[in-house]
Order: C-alpha cells, then structure tokens, then sequence
C-alpha cells in the first residue's frame, strides 16, 4: 500500500518515568499518546488528541505527574495499550501516513513496548525525526530540545510542555515551518 503524503502524523509520547533510578523490575510504559494531524499543503493542523493509555507494567510516580501533569487516576481507567494503538490506527490512520517524533525516543519506546507487549507497530514504517532535521537544516554541532527550537523559529509554545497532546501540537509547527 502506498502512502498518502498529503498529511504527517504528528506524535509525542508520555512515558513512566522517575526521580533517578528507574525502579528494578519494571519498564517505561507509555501514558499517553499525543497526536496533531499536519496538512503538509496548508500548514494546518486538522486534528489533535491526546490517548491517555493505562501502564502495564509501571505507575505513574509523583515525580511524572509533577513533569506531565498526568496522574495515576487519570490513566486507572485508560485503554490498555493495545486499544490505545488500535484507537491511533482507526482514529488516525497512522497506517496510511508518513509520521514524526522529535527525536528518537518515541520511536524507539514504541518499538519497545510493542515488542514487550506483543503489538502490531501502529504507524507507518515512514518516519521523520523532527529534531534531527532541524538541526540538519540549521547546521548544528548538536541537536536542540524542542523549546529551543521553537524559540529559535520565534514561535509560542502552546499549551503544557510534556504534555503529549499539547507538544505533538507544538512539533506539527516546527514541522511545517522546516517544509
């Protein structure tokens, strides 16, 4: 199946995280899904969500909560992950379009956790790195965070920062300003 070009699925993912250490015996899961559909043509951002999703195999800890605003009642009665991927499947058709994160991380963390949880990729095998690009395209001896880049490109930050729903939004910008 080809792919349609006409839109990028924009996507920053939440993950269980600590204070230092990462507590033994469990792993990062994914809290949320943050999704902002990119229009390439017109700039525009047709739809954005956020999935929150219920941890596997972690809780979400004060210090996360503190970080993302997301807490542990929030996500108690979240679809479990395999929903959540079968709901960005359906919902946004992240099959049929090329997609994009800011960095590596939320590649790489969704390749983990599919793994882990026996799950079907729910995105494309198209893949852009946002931050890579930016810093290709600016000639960088090193990649910058995302506020950075925003400040760079003299645009807002909307919304609360590590919030999937809200950077996903963000990174559709950088995005669409770097086309």
């Amino acid at each position: 199946m080809a792919l349609d070009f006409s839109k990028i699925i924009v996507i920053d993912l939440e993950a269980t995280c600590w204070q230092g250490k990462k507590p033994k015996g469990v792993h990062h899961d994914i809290i949320e899904f943050g999704v902002a559909v990119l229009e390439v043509a017109t700039g525009k951002v047709l739809a954005n969500d956020g999935i929150l999703v219920k941890p596997t195999s972690s809780e979400v800890s004060p210090f996360c909560t503190e970080l993302t605003t997301i807490t542990p009642e929030m996500v108690a009665d979240a679809p479990d992950f395999k929903t959540a991927c079968q709901i960005l499947i359906d919902r946004f058709q992240t099959k049929k379009h090329p997609w994009a994160s800011f960095g590596a991380y939320d590649y790489n963390q969704m390749q983990r956790q599919c793994q882990r949880e026996q799950v079907q990729l729910p995105v494309s095998a198209q893949h852009l790195n946002v931050k890579a690009l930016f810093a290709l395209r600016n000639q960088l001896k090193h990649p910058i965070g995302m506020a950075g880049v925003l400040k760079a490109l003299e645009l807002p930050l909307e919304g609360t920062h590590h919030r999937g729903i809200d950077d996903a939004r963000n990174i559709a910008h950088i995005l669409h300003r770097l086309l």
